[in-house]
């Protein structure tokens, strides 16, 4: 019979902090993998080829339909057998990978929203300029589609911290996986599971008052200069 106990409660915290550092760990490698893929995912749907962005849209509608839990036992599971891959990767980067491929289409799509929120000038004044492809993207682009998405950014990243659990599927030690050990142990899971729940509210509303200063400060710096034109 299940019971609450708070020795067994307190008994708990140091056993299931242990796997904090892996959680925090595979939550920001796996949205720094994302940022990055997502900005490729962007970039590619703005080639002038239909072919390529009709296979660009498909392969992202797939990953974004196909849960990322799937995903998970496809990488770690599935990658090994397959003759072509025939990769192994252990459960932390098997999760990176998983959840920083899924959250990239969506990330993708907010950069695009911010790319093209750039006022068509903006593109015609870097053509003028004669701005190299890099330096109209580095210097004039992305700094003014990049302060709209933070508030977007700040939520998946909140949200892939929640998501990170799943990983404890595949054999990732992270507070879930170190939660459920002991409640296996214990014959009990309410006070384990109590205090993943509490490490998650701890940390995510901090998170997202962070992401909410950084989005304001972002925002004013980028306001004060709105009016500087760029300069080779």
């Amino acid at each position: 019979m299940n019971y609450w106990s708070f020795e067994r409660f307190f008994e708990a915290w140091p056993y299931i902090l242990k796997g904090l550092h892996i959680t925090v760990g595979v939550t920001i490698s796996a949205f720094l993998f994302a940022a990055v893929f997502g900005l490729v995912w962007a970039i590619l749907r703005r080639v002038e080829n239909k072919q390529l962005n009709f296979i660009i849209t498909w392969v992202m509608e797939f990953i974004r339909s196909t849960p990322p839990l799937v995903q998970l036992f496809f990488i770690y599971y599935a990658w090994p057998v397959i003759p072509v891959v025939g990769v192994t990767l252990s459960p932390f980067v098997s999760a990176v990978v998983g959840l920083g491929l899924h959250f990239s289409t969506y990330i993708g799509e907010i950069y695009r929203s911010g790319i093209e929120s750039v006022g068509k000038g903006q593109w015609e004044a870097a053509t003028a300029l004669n701005f190299s492809t890099l330096d109209k993207w580095r210097k004039i682009i992305l700094p003014q589609a990049f302060p709209p998405t933070i508030p977007m950014l700040g939520n998946y990243f909140i949200i892939m911290f929640k998501e990170v659990p799943l990983a404890s599927t595949i054999g990732v030690t992270g507070i879930l996986h170190m939660a459920n050990s002991f409640g296996s142990t214990h014959f009990n899971l309410i006070e384990a599971l109590t205090i993943v729940g509490i490490i998650f509210l701890a940390l995510s509303y901090p998170a997202a008052v962070l992401i909410k200063k950084l989005e304001v400060k972002l925002n004013t710096r980028f306001d004060k200069n709105a009016d500087i034109k760029p300069i080779e």
